[in-house]
């Protein structure tokens, strides 16, 4: 079942040409993990393990923010080891487990010599707001809580864990103007 289901730009639609600008200076992306990479959902085994679902594509998307010179990052508030594994398998830097994710957010860009405005967020709830508040481009997932959605400049068309992430990658390669 789908929820939200009011119009939203198009990927790709003349109307994104505003957010050129937005992204021109961007050098790091950061990501929360449930409900952006997975699809804001747990399964839970009669041991206690958890799983989660998550989209195949975003690892090609991914790649293609490096090859512009752009870092993917994964930013979470979730403890569960598989945001970790997830992280390893697709080669970028995971910090989760974080308490105040601004404040995390804020000592990364630090270590990187990145200001706030070279970054953009991709959330999809409230813990996310703060976040979403301080960086350049603030992105949330379709599925997002409504509370968070006036805070994006960018509503992707994709859910959560069904291709938002490789949403994001594509859209922020477009306006830099790079084709596949």
């Amino acid at each position: 079942m789908r929820q939200n289901d009011e119009p939203v730009q198009r990927l790709f639609d003349p109307k994104t040409d505003h957010l050129k600008g937005l992204v021109k200076s961007l050098k790091v992306v950061a990501f929360d993990f449930d409900g952006v990479f997975t699809a804001n959902t747990v399964y839970v085994f009669e041991d206690g393990r958890e799983a989660v679902r998550c989209s195949r594509g975003d690892g090609f998307g991914l790649r293609m923010l490096e090859n512009i010179s752009i870092e993917p990052m994964i930013i979470s508030t979730e403890t569960n080891p598989v945001v970790s594994q997830r992280s390893k398998k697709l080669n970028i830097f995971c910090r989760q487990g974080c308490q105040n994710k601004i404040s995390d957010l804020t000592e990364l860009l630090e270590e990187r010599g990145v200001k706030m405005s070279e970054c953009a967020f991709v959330g999809n709830d409230v813990n996310d707001l703060e976040c979403l508040r301080s960086v350049g481009f603030p992105i949330v997932v379709h599925d997002a809580h409504p509370d968070v959605v006036s805070a994006a400049r960018y509503r992707t068309n994709s859910f959560g864990g069904c291709g938002a992430v490789r949403e994001v990658c594509d859209l922020v390669a477009h306006l830099r103007g790079i084709s596949d």
